[in-house]
């Protein structure tokens, strides 16, 4: 199986993953959910005032978030599979890395790991999807279980900040 990603950075800020590891990061997630055909996934990093539009318009929220994804429901002929596609605030990313200690690098590999997973078909709606979520997360990234998800400022403020490994 291979992931082919498409990467555009509307942002204006550097982006803090290389592409090689983000490929690396959906490749596990789908075999871990069980594909085997090829896939392709389409990610744009941008600001706070785009995916406030998205937010909006999709989630009737009228706030920035810090990622949304856009499944597609289609297969082609031939090709990968275009699984969906995946927006990540940079802004936010920085702003929450300002208000938690964390580094952007391992913010924006969850949330990117975070967005594949809702490609594949995980929610969060209930406690017990949120923390089945977490759990592929994690393994996706391997991270211990309670850092699989981003912080809240409240919780950033309770613990240590983790550093990724790669």
């Amino acid at each position: 199986m291979t992931v082919t990603l498409i990467v555009r950075n509307a942002s204006g800020l550097r982006a803090p993953v290389l592409r090689r590891d983000l490929e690396r990061i959906a490749a596990k997630a789908c075999a871990l959910e069980g594909f085997r055909d090829n896939v392709e996934i389409s990610l744009l990093y941008c600001d706070d005032l785009f995916i406030r539009g998205l937010n909006k318009t999709y989630r009737r929220q009228d706030k920035p978030t810090d990622v949304l994804s856009f499944a597609q429901n289609h297969s082609p002929g031939k090709g990968p599979r275009p699984l969906g596609d995946i927006v990540i605030s940079l802004e936010t990313v920085e702003r929450h890395c300002a208000e938690t200690g964390e580094s952007p690098r391992h913010e924006a590999r969850l949330l990117f790991c975070h967005g594949v997973l809702h490609l594949l078909g995980h929610d969060h709606a209930a406690a017990e999807d949120k923390t089945a979520m977490m759990r592929r997360q994690a393994e996706c990234l391997g991270i211990p279980f309670e850092a699989a998800w981003p912080p809240s400022k409240a919780f950033a403020r309770k613990r240590r900040p983790l550093r990724a490994n790669r």
